[in-house]
């Protein structure tokens, strides 16, 4: 008669128990080390968590979303805006407060206006502390429109203090903004006013509201998608669970690294790389925990003993999920090749996501594995059946079906693949990335977007935003007359009032022109370019900056980090894979297969955001960040198929390997697909444009990657080249 594990499952004598009793102590000490060091994982995980935890809700505290520290020390509009600060006593940031009655400005709403002005440095921001506490400059400043339906009031407070927090976790920037309005709505508008907060103040506030998603909404959106996937997948209750918590303790130690090192500015942290980590860590640690879960699943039905199935199921999964991870990871770094701040941060933030996502998925998973046993799988409880998931190869279920499909037709299946992708990147020269206006950034409506529309009607579109020129004393009156010749610009001026000489400092004078058009947009871009290039016959000393000048040496800053980021980040993940498979030739066909993948993907996406949902363009970074997540995390679910595969080709040879490997990944690396697909798609429920570009990208690179390029054009490509594909490794002879 046989025995039990302990887990309701038969063994049979002769394999679990010797006839030499004193192997009972040894094999019971061996138990008792393994229960030991299950719980001390478990408990280690459980202390970390508890302090990782509330390090995730403080991640916002130490964003920082000003594209002005993003840029190099050495491009133009960061040059003047180190100079311009001299002409100032502080940093400011300007809300506008802009009032507006169709029928025409009356005496009455003029005095209302000053009142209010005049009340603001009073305004009570609920800490014991004003608005006034935190001016740059009196509020004073009321400028009528020329149909004289409109007033535009500045306030100006200190920029170097806007992220101080005042009440309830509340930074300066959001609760200026939000006590102003408050005020508004009590005050301007039951006269019958329009009135709007907006300006960089007011449009930075609504990003707060906007981002406010991130550490509860977004990241349950994530969680919520992925344990209904995991749902299905597994078909029981309690593993989704797991899987998930590998994933949570995977963030919680991803914060707990990088909130401290983004306190200290030791790298940069904004709205979109936080929202990214948190995607990135829950779509990694899943498809890590599917591809071990999996495996260690096969081995119990080859192994009573869970310790055991356990030992070999992670010994096979530790080289592709590390390889995964490091190629991941690498890509990641590579980002710090980055003019930008805002990329260059986002390297070392997702790279300790991954990191966080492959330590919890290697060890807490396996930890919780066994002290559950095989129960955890209930109801769809493995046995010791000795049934094989490479049986299935020509066989009726899906994937059987596919690795046939694959095997009687290699070259047909590649062929047609390849042509149907490069037909989709055909498309990829027609996606706009030159940026966006910030009324586009949002895709919700919202009142500093609102208000800068209405203050284009009554204003110069540029009013409040100039453009500031640094030049020499000497040369300020033929700059001024220069820069008001070129076709965009309203006005230019040295003077900061009618009759008031230009202020000088070290030899230079600030002169400001106001746009025709609205200051953030793509045609105001074009119109600095060519006031920069209009100067520069002036004087090569004269510089150009203000926040226009901003988005244009962003714009020039990702043209750069693409032509040296993507070739970069090809050559470490083929040095990579080349480690990782041994061989040179599965190294090219992999790089070159997620490479077309990812150009389908573009020119696909392209199609959707111009014809589908009109969206007006796409930031610069687009590019270059799909290219680091499509291909980075892309080639995540080749590497798993061709570990497989070469684990299968060195006992059967390498066609039939190719056939059992496809079979036998098939399922859980499409349910990888998935779920990482679903995780990037929760992105969408921020109401960002470039967050839903994002999620688009990904979610439909992800899924072209599992299901065509993974499924058909990698193996069908390889079983035609055949035991080549090893070359130069002994498995090509």
């Amino acid at each position: 008669m046989g025995r039990t594990d302990g887990e309701g499952t038969a063994v049979e004598h002769n394999e679990q128990q010797s006839p030499d009793s004193d192997n009972r102590p040894r094999k019971s000490r061996g138990r008792w080390a393994w229960r030991a060091a299950i719980a001390a994982v478990l408990i280690g995980w459980l202390v970390l968590g508890s302090l990782g935890g509330p390090t995730v809700g403080k991640l916002s505290e130490v964003q920082e979303n000003d594209n002005a520290n993003f840029l190099p020390k050495q491009a133009e509009s960061t040059l003047v805006a180190n100079e311009s600060a001299k002409f100032v006593d502080s940093k400011a940031l300007p809300y506008f407060v802009l009032i507006v009655r169709d029928s025409g400005i009356t005496p009455t709403d003029l005095a209302n206006a000053k009142a209010f002005l005049a009340s603001v440095p009073a305004m009570d921001l609920g800490d014991g502390t004003t608005i006034g506490d935190y001016l740059a400059a009196p509020a004073t400043t009321i400028v009528p429109s020329e149909d004289k339906k409109a007033l535009l009031l500045t306030v100006e407070i200190d920029g170097d203090r806007a992220d101080e927090v005042v009440k309830d976790g509340e930074t300066v920037l959001f609760a200026v903004a939000d006590t102003m309005r408050t005020e508004i709505k009590q005050t301007l508008t039951p006269t019958g006013l329009d009135v709007y907060v907006t300006g960089p103040g007011g449009v930075f506030a609504d990003f707060v509201v906007a981002f406010s998603g991130i550490d509860g909404i977004l990241l349950g959106v994530a969680l919520a998608v992925v344990f209904v996937i995991l749902l299905i997948v597994y078909r029981s209750p309690v593993l989704p669970i797991a899987v998930l918590l590998t994933a949570v303790f995977g963030l919680a130690l991803a914060a707990l690294v990088v909130y401290p090192l983004a306190k200290s500015d030791v790298l940069e942290l904004n709205g979109q790389s936080q929202g990214i980590l948190f995607i990135l860590v829950v779509g990694a640690a899943t498809d890590y925990s599917l591809l071990l879960v999996s495996r260690y699943k096969e081995e119990l039905h080859d192994y009573a003993g869970k310790y055991q199935a356990m030992r070999i199921a992670w010994r096979a999964a530790v080289e592709p999920i590390a390889a995964s991870a490091a190629t991941v990871i690498l890509g990641l770094l590579c980002l710090l090749l980055s003019q930008l701040g805002s990329t260059k941060g986002l390297g070392p933030v997702g790279a300790i996501g991954i990191a966080g996502a492959f330590i919890s998925a290697m060890t807490f998973l396996p930890a919780i594995l066994l002290a559950f046993g095989r129960r955890i799988f209930w109801p769809s409880i493995p046995r010791l059946d000795h049934v094989h998931a490479r049986d299935q190869v020509g066989g009726r279920k899906l994937w059987g079906r596919v690795s046939g499909l694959v095997g009687r037709h290699p070259r047909r299946v590649w062929v047609i693949t390849a042509l149907a992708l490069l037909g989709c990147a055909a498309f990829l020269p027609t996606f706009k990335a030159s940026g966006t206006s910030q009324e586009d950034l949002f895709l919700n409506k919202v009142e500093s977007v609102t208000g800068q529309e209405v203050l284009g009607q009554h204003f110069d579109a540029g009013a409040g935003t100039p453009v500031q020129i640094l030049t020499p004393a000497d040369r300020a009156d033929q700059v001024v007359q220069t820069a008001s010749k070129v076709d965009g610009v309203a006005t230019a001026s040295a003077s900061v009032a009618p009759g008031v000489p230009p202020k000088v400092v070290d030899g230079k004078v600030l002169v400001q022109a106001t746009l025709k058009v609205p200051a953030d947009s793509p045609e105001a871009t074009k119109v600095v370019e060519h006031l920069r290039t209009e100067l520069d016959t002036v004087s090569p000393d004269v510089l150009v900056g203000g926040s226009t000048a901003i988005n244009l040496d962003v714009l020039d800053a990702s043209k750069r980090d693409l032509r040296v980021i993507i070739p970069t980040i090809l050559t470490v993940i083929f040095v990579v894979l080349m480690l990782l498979l041994r061989s040179i030739v599965a190294a090219v066909l992999l790089v070159v297969a997620n490479v077309l993948s990812f150009g389908a993907t573009v020119g696909v996406s392209a199609i959707a955001f111009n014809h589908i949902f009109e969206f007006p363009g796409a930031d610069p970074s687009i590019p270059l960040y799909a290219f680091v997540f499509l291909v980075a995390l892309g080639i995540d679910y080749s590497i798993f198929l061709m570990t497989r595969v070469r684990e299968e080709s060195q006992e059967q040879g390498t066609r039939p390997g190719i056939l059992v490997g496809l079979a036998v990944t098939g399922g859980v690396i499409t349910s990888a697909g998935v779920v990482l697909a679903a995780t990037f798609s929760a992105l969408a429920v921020l109401p960002i444009l470039f967050l839903v570009q994002i999620a688009f990208m990904v979610a439909f690179g992800v899924l072209l990657d599992t299901t065509v390029v993974r499924s058909l054009l990698v193996p069908s490509l390889a079983y035609d080249i055949g035991k080549r594909v090893w070359w130069p490794s002994k498995l090509s002879s």
